[in-house]
């Protein structure tokens, strides 16, 4: 049996990340109910959700309210909910709503192979078309944050350097 958990009106949706550059943890947070799920992620999902979000949004109306600055904030106390699998997207024209479903990552048992009849949690929720458009603006700046690329390979850079391969 699985958790699953629907929110129609969701308070905050938003990501952040954790920790010093070359060593962040990425999280997306939704806050919904009184409810609060914080749910570990890679830096490349963060990016390619915002990128997907925004193409759906691309032929819907212009968004003209967006949720305050604050309620993009991670919200505390930080406690990880579970690490992210699945995520679905869809614009509801009717709701004029985008819909997220979003899966937590299935296990794999001791030879890698995933436990079909493990429990994992699912969270769909509703957001508005502001509060989506608000999270990939803040998740182009998370993402934007980290460490800044080498002028010759492109390669992530560490406050003391790194390895060039074309630095030879």
């Amino acid at each position: 049996m699985s958790d699953f958990y629907e929110f129609d009106e969701t308070d905050a949706f938003t990501t952040g990340a954790l920790g010093q550059p070359g060593q962040r943890t990425f999280v997306i947070q939704v806050r919904a109910d009184s409810s609060r799920f914080t749910m570990k992620c890679e830096k490349q999902q963060v990016a390619a959700l915002s990128q997907y979000i925004r193409q759906l949004l691309a032929d819907a109306p212009e968004v003209r309210e967006r949720p305050m600055d604050e309620m993009l904030q991670l919200s505390n106390p930080m406690e990880v909910n579970f690490t992210i699998g699945t995520v679905g997207i869809a614009y509801d024209p009717r709701n004029d709503r985008m819909v997220i479903q979003i899966e937590e990552l299935v296990p794999f048992d001791e030879n890698d192979e995933p436990i079909l009849d493990a429990e994992v949690t699912r969270i769909r929720m509703n957001i508005t078309r502001g509060q989506a458009m608000a999270f990939c603006d803040h998740a182009d700046e998370v993402v934007a944050a980290g460490r800044p690329p080498c002028i010759f390979c492109g390669r992530p850079m560490n406050i003391d350097g790194h390895m060039c391969p074309r630095m030879n």
